[in-house]
Formats: structure tokens, C-alpha cells, sequence
């Protein structure tokens, strides 16, 4: 199954002065599909070159296609001048309620200053 929508998001940088590392608090509004919330964690390194990764764990609560419950995202991301890579999954076993068993990834893209999310998912009874 997949579903398609919008989301916006709010990223509040973290003081950790003895990090090398950045973190940041996330806050997202998930519409369309995914109607919810969700919150998490990143962490990020940018070298001098320019390369760049990072590595979030996002906590999504609402519905899905009007079912219910919650799950975690696991992101991976990284970004060099001839490539980038990102990649975003549901965390097996971390489904509830009417989404327990699901399972599945999610691309982002994002166009005209806004973000766009397909969710590929499966549900099993």
C-alpha cells in the first residue's frame, strides 16, 4: 500500500558544545495519508568539504488511512557534490494499536519550499 501528503517541520538546534556533531530537536505535521505527528531526534556532521550525513529516530502518532497508532522512523541521509542518498524506514516491531504489525519506507521530496512524503507500507493482521 502507499500513501502520499504534506508535512512541515521544525528543527531546534541542540547546544552540545562537547559534541562534533549537530543535534536537533525535530517537530513535524504530518497531512494527507498521514494524518499526525512526529518527533525525534537528529544527529549531523558537515565536513569542510561539504560532505554531509545524518541519522534521526522520529516517533509518528496519528493515523494512517484513518487507522490508528504510532511507529518509528529511522532515518540515514548523506550528501556529497556527485551524490546523496537518503533513506527511511519504518522500525520493525515499533508499530500499536491499529498499526502494530505495520511495516514499510518513506521518501521525501521536496518542491516549491514545502515537503512531500510517499509512505510504503504493508499491514499484516
Amino acid at each position: 500500500m502507499s500513501t502520499t501528503g504534506n508535512f512541515e517541520v521544525d528543527l531546534s538546534p541542540q547546544q552540545d558544545e562537547n559534541a562534533p556533531a549537530g543535534r536537533m530537536i525535530i517537530n513535524k505535521n504530518y497531512s494527507g495519508g498521514m494524518d499526525g505527528t512526529g518527533t525525534g531526534q537528529m544527529l549531523s556532521k558537515r565536513t569542510d568539504s561539504g560532505v554531509a550525513v545524518y541519522s534521526a529516530i522520529e516517533e509518528f502518532a496519528g493515523s494512517i488511512e484513518g487507522k490508528n497508532g504510532s511507529f518509528t522512523l529511522i532515518h540515514k541521509g548523506y550528501m556529497s557534490s556527485e551524490n546523496q542518498s537518503l533513506e527511511i524506514t519504518i522500525l520493525e516491531g515499533s508499530g500499536t494499536d491499529e498499526l502494530k504489525s505495520i511495516s514499510g519506507s518513506m521518501t521525501i521530496t521536496q518542491e516549491d519550499g514545502g515537503h512531500q512524503y510517499e509512505l510504503n507500507y504493508s499491514l499484516t493482521d
